[in-house]
């Protein structure tokens, strides 16, 4: 799909899309829970449908009303025989792969080409070390074994993504586990969402010195549980405020633990300055806050390795698009250096590399100069409506009936 943005400003209010972090480890709580459980609001977006897919082929039934998602399970995992395809959900896959290994059973897990580059070897090396099966294969990976409670130990500084699917899978075995993060820990504000999913749920794990003790499992219980306000799709409608908008986002948990919260933090910064900074923690800030730099006074961030393992190589696509408008990007190893800029409409159209966020940050800056989007449809990702708000805010974006 191929969007056209024409230069307007964002006014109005809107409601926060429910948090799609929050969701997928609300879903997979309620599946490991023996009852019935709603969850609501759930987007309907990709990834939320590729984790109630998985789940389901491991054994819990949804249905889905509106935005609300009954969960039935009988808490106790198994393979109904079919295909786990993630599409290219990266928490899919490395939360439910470990689920994966309760059951005993040879499972295979499919996804996008992109989804499957993406680094799993910490699991890899799990399953090595304990006489399992883990097998790529063309798009897919296999895997069979059945874990059991002991002390593991994981690199911390590749994705949280891999400690929470271990704490899900462990915390459901009737022993005691330790899970032990070596290195410096990154997106660490993942790993207190995961806890306190979990948590309100029922399971039990205590986070010490040394990283989690997971305490023998007294079941998960079902519940009905209110999905919180996405911190991270929220930064991309509050930027306009700092184009000469006037947009104001509700439902937005004021404890929440969401790491991409820092947004209200650094917007100013970047708005008064040219600051330094630091990205591990909130990756998925990343592209919105480029583009807002680039207009302004320019910025130094660091943290940013983990980029390229993303939707996207997102340091590089945004290199890639903010140039097209006139942008200027030093992507290094660790660090992207964001030049000043004065932008213009870009020549040609933007392509969102399949990014989600490559393309809500660049319609941020189209709503200054104009030009088009071609690959706009990969928002379904994470915001289905994503370009029916910020239409509703005001920003002039039609679909480009030429395409």
């Amino acid at each position: 799909m191929r969007v056209v943005i024409k230069p307007s400003v964002a006014k109005g209010t809107l409601k926060a899309p429910p948090s799609k972090s929050m969701a997928h480890r609300a879903l997979i709580a309620a599946a490991l829970a023996k009852g019935e459980s709603r969850l609501f609001p759930i987007a309907r977006s990709e990834d939320m449908l590729a984790t109630m897919d998985c789940l389901r082929e491991l054994g819990a039934d949804f249905t889905v009303e509106n935005d609300a998602v009954t969960v039935r399970s009988s808490g106790n995992l198994h393979h109904r025989g079919g295909v786990l395809n993630c599409r290219e959900s990266g928490s899919t896959l490395r939360f439910l792969l470990p689920l994966c290994l309760l059951t005993g059973e040879r499972i295979t897990l499919c996804g996008s080409p992109r989804l499957m580059e993406r680094p799993l070897s910490v699991y890899e090396r799990l399953c090595e070390e304990n006489g399992f099966l883990f097998e790529r294969g063309e798009g897919s990976i296999t895997v069979q074994g059945r874990l059991r409670a002991g002390e593991y130990r994981v690199a911390g500084n590749i994705s949280s993504q891999f400690i929470t699917g271990l704490l899900f899978a462990l915390s459901t075995l009737p022993e005691e586990s330790l899970l032990i993060p070596e290195g410096k820990r990154e997106s660490a504000s993942y790993v207190d969402m995961t806890l306190r999913a979990m948590a309100f749920f029922g399971a039990e794990v205590t986070e010490e010195a040394f990283g989690y003790r997971i305490h023998p499992a007294k079941g998960y219980c079902a519940r009905e549980y209110e999905v919180e306000g996405d911190y991270s799709n929220a930064a991309f409608s509050e930027a306009f405020n700092l184009l000469g908008g006037e947009v104001r986002v509700e439902g937005l948990r004021e404890d929440s633990v969401q790491g991409d919260r820092v947004y209200r933090k650094f917007f100013p910064l970047l708005k008064e300055g040219s600051p330094t900074l630091d990205l591990s923690d909130c990756p998925d800030l990343a592209p919105i806050l480029f583009a807002l730099a680039s207009v302004f006074h320019g910025a130094v961030f660091t943290g940013t390795a983990r980029l390229r393992m993303k939707e996207s190589d997102r340091g590089e696509a945004m290199a890639e698009e903010l140039a097209k408008c006139g942008g200027k990007l030093d992507v290094e190893e660790n660090r992207i250096v964001v030049h000043p800029s004065k932008l213009c409409r870009p020549r040609v159209s933007i392509r969102s590399h399949n990014d989600h966020r490559i393309v809500m940050a660049m319609s941020t800056v189209l709503s200054l100069v104009g030009g088009k989007i071609e690959g706009a449809e990969a928002v379904k990702k994470s915001y289905p409506d994503y370009f029916e708000t910020i239409r509703d805010l005001g920003i002039l974006v039609e679909k480009d009936e030429a395409e």
